[in-house]
């Protein structure tokens, strides 16, 4: 942000951070952070002492750091909280959804998983009333053709027949909705494949990951890679009866079922529901890199984790809960993203089991935005845990302890929670590095490709 544009308490803060005489270790904890936006400060000691011994080989304490305290990165998945934490949840969905998809020799899934049938599906919600859209011909059912970024799009035609309550009361049981879709879903590949739900346990298993996105109109719809396995999961063939035709047509069928349909009783003047998935389902191949098809492993993996680190605000309401509706004034938002909270309000004394208001935020969804199943691939836990082992040894190399055994080193830590987040020049600081090392790594992905590139043409 230039120096022009802030405000001179914000410039004065800053100025008085980048000044410091110890504005170099501040810079180096916000550079191991990523940039984080709003760490956590701790405040402690650490001591590693020799079990045999009692030698102390090495003694951290957070006295001489600035401001005393220790800066750890937030860890939340939100692009709106925290870009730079979002892009390491965003690398770690993009390994997990790939891994599923390409196989990973490290995490003990066979490239054979190449092999199996795999889908891109795409399930909608129903239509509550017309919203202003960008065919792919013609013009808007308004007459108008919108341009790319109109504010308009996806807000209603009209406003006073949009069915703003069946909205909100759709995107709270979508995760329910997804459930009996995969459970449908099995019997209908079972059916396709002459075996009962039983047999096909013993001969083949579906796995997934997901992915949920709101639709500019605040409508919630999910993203799955869905894939065919033998009995034993990913490293065990599927059978020859398994193919991706089957697999599509099964995903039309579970998603058109009467089955798959979640039912609102009626209260007071709200009329009973029966939601299902919307006509709009699209299923897509999953191909292999660089066959020339739009939808390659690499494409996929990187959709789902785009969309891993959104919610609902690219609908206009916040990433945050909602205390009172005066909050929308003051962050203008638009008017169609305002009566879907609003409708949340009023229904929330109708069916205080769904707990609409304090969802109110998220539009009345409260579900997880990505999951998978439990033999798709790795899981998030474990690429953490992969992360803190390589940083482990990194520490452990940094304090010259990489030759002694770690069963030998008795660690003794007291910490404690000092708050979060910058002040206001250092936020301007953390951001203005988080740009820095975001463009570092878009240049080293750059020559990556390039050279991926000159190696098959060669």
């Amino acid at each position: 942000m230039p120096e022009a544009l802030l405000d001179p308490a914000t410039l004065g803060d800053l100025l008085r951070v980048a000044s410091a005489s110890d504005y170099g270790r501040w810079e180096d904890q916000v550079r191991r952070t990523g940039g984080c936006a709003g760490p956590s400060r701790l405040r402690g000691w650490v001591l590693h002492e020799d079990r045999t011994t009692g030698e102390t080989l090495h003694h951290y304490s957070t006295e001489k750091e600035p401001g005393g305290r220790l800066r750890l990165a937030c860890g939340n998945r939100r692009a709106s909280r925290c870009p730079a934490c979002a892009w390491t949840y965003a690398g770690d969905t993009y390994h997990l959804i790939r891994a599923g998809l390409a196989g990973d020799a490290r995490r003990d899934i066979p490239a054979t998983v190449r092999d199996h049938p795999r889908v891109f599906a795409t399930l909608t919600a129903p239509s509550f009333g017309a919203v202003h859209s960008r065919p792919d011909r013609g013009v808007c059912r308004c007459g108008t053709r919108h341009g790319n970024g109109d504010p308009a799009l996806g807000s209603a035609i009209d406003p006073a027949t949009y069915d703003y309550a069946g909205a909100v009361l759709f995107n709270t049981p979508a995760g329910q909705l997804w459930r009996r879709f995969s459970n449908r879903l099995r019997r209908e590949v079972a059916a396709r494949a002459g075996l009962t739900q039983r047999e096909l346990k013993e001969r083949a298993r579906l796995s997934y990951g997901k992915v949920a996105e709101f639709q500019e109109r605040g409508a919630l719809h999910f993203h799955a890679v869905i894939r065919l396995d033998g009995p034993g999961g990913p490293d065990t063939p599927p059978p020859t009866w398994a193919t991706v035709d089957l697999l599509a047509d099964a995903i039309r069928a579970a998603a058109a079922h009467s089955y798959t349909s979640v039912s609102v009783p009626a209260i007071e003047d709200q009329p009973a529901r029966t939601f299902r998935w919307g006509t709009q389902l699209d299923v897509r191949p999953v191909k292999a890199f660089g066959d020339g098809s739009e939808i390659t492993e690499q494409a996929v993996a990187s959709y789902v984790a785009k969309y891993a680190t959104k919610a609902a605000e690219n609908t206009g309401t916040l990433d945050r809960r909602i205390g009172e509706l005066s909050e929308l004034d003051r962050h203008d938002v638009p008017g169609h993203t305002r009566r879907l909270i609003e409708a949340c309000k009023l229904l929330d004394p109708l069916y205080p089991d769904r707990r609409l208001w304090a969802w109110a935020h998220m539009l009345g969804f409260r579900g997880h935005f990505s999951s998978k199943s439990r033999h798709y691939s790795t899981t998030l836990g474990a690429l953490r845990q992969e992360r803190a082992v390589y940083r482990a040894a990194q520490e452990r190399e940094a304090l010259g302890l990489e030759d002694t055994e770690p069963d030998t080193v008795l660690v003794l830590a007291d910490w404690q929670y000092a708050g979060h987040g910058h002040t206001p020049g250092e936020s301007v600081l953390a951001a203005t590095i988080a740009r820095d090392l975001q463009l570092n790594r878009e240049t080293a992905r750059d020559a990556l490709r390039e050279q991926l590139i000159d190696e098959r043409e060669c």
